[in-house]
């Protein structure tokens, strides 16, 4: 997983990744906001979902300690990162900052 992730992360194409776990309510309520900024901003931005329970060294390399965690990667280079539910908008504009 390690070497194909870092491939994914290193991208001209700013990279949403999604830390979360199938046992995490908040996680849910983030499904369908990050569909709708995929909606809005299509090819611009690639969204990735990591399931912590699965991907736990990569959860840990990335010191992801509560879920839903959002990391924002450009060219391999962590650009954000907030945990929690962040609404589409607020996303939109935050991947449009660093694109």
């Amino acid at each position: 997983m390690k070497s194909s992730f870092s491939k994914i992360i290193d991208s001209e194409t700013p990279v949403l990744v999604d830390f979360y776990a199938d046992w995490c309510g908040p996680c849910k309520m983030l499904v369908p906001i990050l569909k709708q900024v995929k909606d809005e901003m299509g090819e611009s931005v690639k969204i990735v979902k990591i399931d912590v329970d699965k991907n736990q060294s990569l959860a840990a390399k990335y010191q992801v300690r509560g879920v839903p965690t959002m990391l924002l990667f450009k060219n391999g280079k962590q650009l954000w990162r907030q945990s929690g539910v962040v609404q589409k908008d607020a996303i939109v504009q935050i991947v449009k900052s660093h694109s």
